[in-house]
């Protein structure tokens, strides 16, 4: 027999944190840099737990011979702030010394004692709440520490650091204006007296960037473009004399990792823009939709791997990449793993980016005037969530991953909102496997041609799951030295736009699901050993940590607007020892896509965004007699448009409107109209006409 692989990649893991644990003559903040470069033990000081995204904790007090007995040791209430329709509760809390920093989806900051949730001090933010540039709900994914600071970025696009003792504001970039479409959703990386910053926009035709800010100062040190200038590299993957690079999108959604030997910093790219329409950037569009390094210290290119080319279909690559040590064939290798909304984990060499399992260029289908790519990227193993659609009615044509689209709506699987959105994917050295969750969901995909214009949304396209069509996910183990299944869970709800996992020395596996649950599974089999119900969406990714030698698990639980699950300000801490009862389960998320609630009989008029529920309809189900004028007014702080979905009966558009800005479509003729809002396709209304 030979050695286990968990031996050999603890050995190997030891050998690799020797070589990294010697600190740099630069270092600003030698402690918080070496937690950085050391395995998660009592405190949990980055969104990733430590410099790899591996969200491992080697604390092991709290097992899977004990799991069940897990409590809620505490739930304190964030003073409503982040609370309400058009807010996602993203965010991993970070903990230094017994004190948790945690922000909302309002970018306001909470510094909680991490025994009792006892408030410690408060920063609101005061953000501006007029922005209208935010892509997919108001946000912020996490923190960052160093220097007696934590740092954070805001959907404004500005970067903060606030004194870590008391919440006051010490320095504020702004990396660039929300009014040219740029904003910041990703938690901060904090190493070595540097900042570094990815930025949202890709639906707004933006320029993606990594911008590297100086932690002390906050003076901005340099970025990293993740589009390509004339005569950079990547360059000849656009159509040359064009500026259509400029704004190709190719956002930065995730915080990226460091691997301090090889001096590299690597991070995943959002899709190209405009995101549905390929006819004016023939060529494989670098770096959308890619996994790249660059220098840590300068930020110079150094590789580059691009999991979809000339991307049409929405398949960002925004979960954060994951390094670890392992074995394949007898040979210890340096690894990165990415997972896409494609469904499948793309295993790469981080020394080189070369695929380490196998990934296969294959031929895909052709549509000449979206000026498709002739290949595309396959890897060796298995994918996560099927990728082929299931008929559905109203529409010809149900295709598979990679099926080209143009005017003629095509129903797709994965849809761009499927596979592994934002959510982290941890790896467990003891398994030797990554978690992965997932989204089932098909979209209706068509062409949409507009021009570009400054800070408005520039998507060209639209897509949405059919009417009654499966919402669903799951939940699976991918062993890393083969990226093969593993053990797979059938979710009934979508969990690839949820809050992802955490893994421990304990044998656990820890997540929260969109109908509330915290749920603990053993890491090695996925069987369900504990659940507790917390009362709202938990869609954050939890943590783990220790005071006074007792062991913790947090979790931040408010809800997710995509995901559709209940809105809340609360963060829940677990323990052996917890007395805290669970809360009344809240409303589950729709497993069927389309319009919810009662109808509303011979009501004319339709309010977006009231009720303090910014993504939705009021009503969002009405019925009317033929020749009713129908009245759509937006009163919610985003631009919405109640457009009529693809394929479907009749083809009407209010067109984009702006807070208080109103429309009149009149339906004539008898049928069953449903519709979407174009920028947040999850917006669902239905007008039912009859005589």
């Amino acid at each position: 027999m030979g050695t286990p692989l968990s031996l050999l990649v603890h050995a190997f893991l030891a050998i690799g944190l020797m070589c990294v644990s010697v600190p740099t003559a630069s270092a600003q903040d030698p402690e918080i840099d070496k937690l950085l470069k050391s395995p998660v033990g009592k405190d949990w000081v980055t969104n990733g737990g430590n410099l790899t995204n591996q969200r491992y904790s080697t604390l092991k007090q709290i097992d899977t011979s004990n799991a069940k007995q897990l409590k809620g040791a505490w739930m304190t209430r964030l003073k409503g702030s982040g609370m309400g329709g058009k807010y996602s509760a993203e965010a991993t809390p970070l903990v230094k010394d017994g004190i948790m920093y945690v922000v909302t989806g309002d970018d306001d900051v909470f510094a909680l004692n991490a025994k009792t949730g006892e408030i410690t001090w408060e920063r609101w933010s005061g953000i501006e709440q007029a922005i209208t540039t935010v892509c997919c709900g108001w946000l912020n994914r996490g923190l960052a520490m160093g220097e007696g600071k934590i740092f954070l970025g805001q959907l404004d696009a500005n970067v903060v650091a606030l004194d870590m003792k008391t919440g006051k504001e010490v320095w504020k970039t702004a990396i660039e204006d929300w009014r040219n479409g740029y904003g910041v959703t990703s938690a901060p990386l904090y190493y070595d007296g540097i900042i570094y910053s990815g930025v949202t926009g890709g639906e707004f035709g933006v320029r993606g960037r990594l911008t590297a800010l100086d932690a002390k100062t906050g003076k901005i040190l340099w970025r990293s473009y993740t589009l390509p200038g004339p005569g950079e590299v990547g360059a000849e993957s656009w159509p040359a004399g064009t500026t259509h690079a400029m704004r190709g999108g190719a956002s930065i959604w995730n915080t990226p990792a460091i691997d301090p030997e090889l001096g590299l910093l690597y991070f995943a790219t959002g899709n190209c823009g405009p995101d549905y329409d390929g006819s004016m950037r023939e060529g494989d569009n670098l770096f959308c939709a890619s996994i790249m390094a660059i220098d840590a210290k300068t930020g110079q290119y150094k590789w580059h791997f691009q999991q979809v080319h000339h991307d049409i279909w929405d398949y960002d690559a925004a979960s954060p990449v994951v390094l670890f040590d392992t074995v394949i064939n007898g040979q210890p290798r340096k690894a990165l793993a990415e997972v896409g909304r494609t469904g499948w984990v793309y295993i790469l060499d981080r020394t080189n980016g070369k695929p380490l399992i196998g990934i296969e260029e294959k031929p895909v289908p052709q549509e000449p005037r979206q000026k498709t790519a002739k290949t595309q990227p396959y890897p060796v193993g298995d994918n996560t969530v099927p990728t082929c659609a299931p008929p559905a009615p109203g529409y010809d044509k149900a295709g598979c991953i990679f099926d080209p689209f143009w005017d003629t709506p095509v129903v797709i699987q994965p849809g761009g909102q499927g596979g592994t959105n934002w959510s982290p994917m941890p790896y467990d050295p003891d398994t030797g496997y990554l978690y992965v969750p997932g989204t089932i969901r098909s979209s209706v995909f068509a062409r949409v041609p507009s021009e570009w214009k400054n800070g408005i949304r520039y998507t060209n396209g639209t897509q949405s799951p059919p009417v009654g069509s499966r919402l669903a996910g799951t939940f699976t183990a991918i062993d890393v030295t083969t990226n093969k299944i593993a053990w797979q869970q059938q979710m009934p709800y979508r969990t690839g736009g949820g809050g992802g996992s955490t893994v421990t020395a304990g044998g656990l596996l820890l997540r929260g699901e969109p109908d509330g649950n915290f749920v603990a599974l053993n890491a090695k089999t996925g069987e369900v050993l504990s659940k507790f119900q917390t009362g709202f969406g938990a869609d954050a990714p939890p943590m783990v940590y220790e005071v006074d030698g007792q062991e913790y698990i947090s979790i931040v639980t408010g809800g997710n607007v995509i995901q559709g699950s209940a809105t809340g300000d609360a963060v829940w801490t677990f323990a052996l020892n917890g007395k805290v009862q669970p809360l009344w389960p809240p409303p589950p998320p729709a497993q069927v896509a389309g319009p919810l609630g009662a109808i509303a009989a011979g009501v004319n008029s339709i309010k977006i965004g009231d009720n303090n529920v910014e993504y939705a309809y009021w009503p969002a189900r009405t019925r009317v007699k033929p020749g009713t004028a129908v009245t759509f007014t937006n009163v919610g702080d985003l631009p919405h448009t109640a457009t009529a979905t693809a394929g479907m009966e009749g083809a009407w558009d209010t067109g984009a409107l702006a807070k208080g800005d109103t429309k009149t479509i009149t339906f004539d003729k008898p049928g069953n109209y449903y519709y979407i809002c174009t920028p947040h396709p999850w917006m669902y209304g239905q007008v039912i006409v009859e005589p």
